[in-house]
């Protein structure tokens, strides 16, 4: 059981590898299969989940392929192997639409990585754990997961007003809403098991969603 759970988990792990190398190695099939508003609003789609398969160089992918190996096998043995695609699926196409939204006046963006799927799972996870213990860089003291979803989803709002660096913060900000709407669907159960965890998390999400565009921060 654990061995086919951990097959499914390396072998998306896997086929992102391939794909982002032949990225690497060829400008046109980067250009081609990148997130990019202009193209996808000429019809486009298949880039809201191709772009998901490339990434900027090999840091970019290590980094979101270490993450969803540590969190993957967690949703996979919770839920089962179909739930975790779906919901890895469902939170890459959740970040692709929210980044679609919010970026639509601006035809020459352009994005890449699997960050919205990966934050999903994430997510998801916090929300099959609460009581996991995670380490933010340079900070040696572990925080609990449910705190640590608040300050991601808090952060991600921040850094989509304020452009903060070269990261696609609404794309880990629709991805991780959509690991969390996805999760709940799978396993309502969590409302029961951990009513206030449920609601410290849907409230910043409530905020963004009816007043986003109306903060000023």
């Amino acid at each position: 059981m654990i061995e086919s759970q951990d097959k499914v988990v390396l072998l998306v792990i896997a086929a992102t590898a391939l794909f982002s190398y032949k990225g690497f190695n060829d400008y046109s099939f980067f250009e081609k299969y990148k997130f990019q508003i202009t193209r996808i609003q000429n019809g486009e789609k298949f880039r809201m989940f191709t772009s998901g398969l490339l990434h900027a160089d090999w840091m970019h992918l290590l980094f979101n392929m270490y993450a969803l190996y540590l969190f993957g096998d967690i949703v996979v043995f919770r839920l089962g192997i179909i739930p975790f695609l779906v919901i890895y699926l469902g939170s890459l196409l959740a970040g692709s639409l929210y980044s679609l939204s919010y970026h639509k006046h601006e035809p020459y963006y352009s994005a890449i990585g699997a960050s919205g799927a990966v934050s999903g799972i994430v997510y998801a996870s916090i929300l099959l754990y609460p009581e996991m213990e995670l380490f933010l860089f340079f900070v040696p003291i572990p925080i609990k997961g449910y705190i640590f979803g608040v300050i991601y989803l808090l952060y991600s709002i921040y850094g989509m007003k304020k452009q903060l660096g070269n990261i696609g913060h609404s794309a880990h900000l629709g991805g991780a809403i959509g690991g969390f709407a996805l999760t709940l669907v799978f396993y309502p159960r969590v409302f029961q098991e951990n009513t206030m965890m449920v609601v410290a998390l849907t409230i910043p999400i409530l905020i963004l969603l009816f007043f986003g565009k109306k903060l000023n921060v």
